[in-house]
């Protein structure tokens, strides 16, 4: 062997062992990303989906253990967990609270279990509007599954932040009993009283997608505790490919929500700093909103809302995530002929407007048409019946399934806009 072959064998060699040991020494890049989320509202501002809903009586909303179980979209083994009490009058006081793995119903398996902490304490109190993020907690939580958490409530205010329509079962009992494996006789729930957010810790290359819309991303009579949201069929799929597998997806979504007017909840815009630009890690959004703004026009002779009105709200959308450096996919308005109460010649031609708007102006960074994913192609202002949960505005399980498995998962290769 000659001095140069020598050279070259060195060189080689301490190439090699400098790339060892900076992949050595060199942590990990992680960041906090949403696994599962839920919009809060005032309790006075249910829509028609929400007004038959089991919530907390106001004779039991202190010294109560509440125990909620979520479906995250992606894994991690660390997470936090946040609560908040946006809509309260007086401070609301978490006495213990813990996560678990769910085994069933109200019952959690117990080994699972790992308390909650608050700045290194065990309780904490949240003022009036405010809300509370716990310490990071060392936890195995597998992508696409069921969590629980369990808090006791010592005090609470007069009203209470719930998101109406969980479509999915929660549980309250008297007194502290957070650790216990089962609940002895709950109360059921369909709401999500307090609990807000997941946020997991995981690789810098993971993000977020977030959902805003109304009832239809809401999952309005999709099947309890089966998880049918169009959103939970997207976040399955994207599980089940390695290249997206790192992308979560949080439900921020209200029934009855419009993008210009209250009604359950604040107005989109209102709400968009809240439920989208304050979601930890998200860099995509999509934006499925508008059939109630449209609907309000047939129901209210007063209201003069136009569909430029509408597109201007969807815009201020684009423009605000923008702004944050967030992908913004627009959803096309989904048929409702046959729902009386909103439909008409005139706030079809509204929707088909705004639709138009929607898939030619540019101003969204991609489309989802969701219209041609579910409308009846001999009959385009309806839902194909397959599809339609029988009110003729909302999908059924089979419907919010074709929508989520019409999504190009490739849209989540986009580039985010510069402001």
């Amino acid at each position: 062997m000659n001095r140069m072959s020598f050279g070259c064998i060195k060189l080689a060699l301490l190439v090699i062992l400098f790339f060892s040991m900076q992949a050595f020494s060199s942590p990990v890049q992680t960041r906090w990303i949403g696994t599962w989320a839920s919009s809060p509202l005032h309790p006075d501002r249910v829509n028609d989906q929400g007004k038959d809903r089991a919530t907390l009586p106001h004779s039991s909303r202190t010294d109560i253990t509440i125990r909620e179980v979520v479906h995250v979209s992606i894994g991690g083994e660390k997470l936090r967990v946040r609560f908040s009490n946006l809509d309260g009058n007086s401070p609301l006081i978490i006495g213990v609270a813990e996560i678990a793995k769910t085994l069933h119903n109200s019952a959690i398996v117990p080994a699972t279990a790992r308390p909650l902490a608050f700045h290194g304490e065990p309780s904490v109190s949240i003022p009036a509007g405010a809300l509370a993020i716990s310490d990071p907690v060392s936890f195995s939580l597998l992508a696409d599954s069921d969590l629980t958490v369990s808090f006791y409530v010592s005090g609470a205010s007069d009203y209470v932040t719930e998101h109406q329509l969980a479509s999915a079962s929660s549980y309250h009992v008297a007194s502290n009993v957070v650790s216990n494996e089962d609940l002895n006789a709950p109360q059921i729930m369909t709401t999500w009283e307090y609990l807000n957010g997941i946020d997991v810790l995981a690789p810098s290359k993971a993000a977020a997608i977030a959902t805003i819309g109304d009832s239809i991303t809401d999952g309005a009579y999709s099947t309890a505790d089966a998880n049918h949201r169009w959103p939970d069929e997207l976040a399955r799929r994207i599980q089940t490919n390695p290249k997206y597998k790192r992308l979560s997806v949080i439900n921020e979504a209200i029934s009855g929500n419009k993008i210009l007017m209250d009604r359950a909840g604040p107005n989109a815009l209102a709400r968009f700093d809240r439920d989208i630009l304050s979601q930890s890690g998200v860099k995509y959004l999509i934006v499925l909103e508008g059939i109630n703004d449209i609907g309000h026009i047939q129901t209210d002779p007063s209201d003069t809302t136009t569909a430029s009105d509408l597109i201007r709200g969807l815009d201020q959308m684009i423009v605000r995530a923008h702004t944050h450096g967030i992908v913004v996919i627009g959803g096309t308005l989904t048929p409702f002929r046959g729902f009386d109460r909103y439909f008409s010649e005139k706030t079809e031609a509204i929707r088909t407007t705004i639709n138009q708007w929607i898939r030619t102006s540019g101003a969204f960074d991609a489309v989802i048409d969701f219209d041609a994913a579910i409308r009846d192609p001999n009959h385009p202002d309806t839902f194909l019946p397959a599809y339609d949960h029988g009110d003729h505005l909302h999908p059924n399980d089979a419907g919010y399934k074709a929508m989520g498995d019409f999504i190009d998962l490739k849209l989540f290769t986009l580039k985010p806009c510069q402001p």
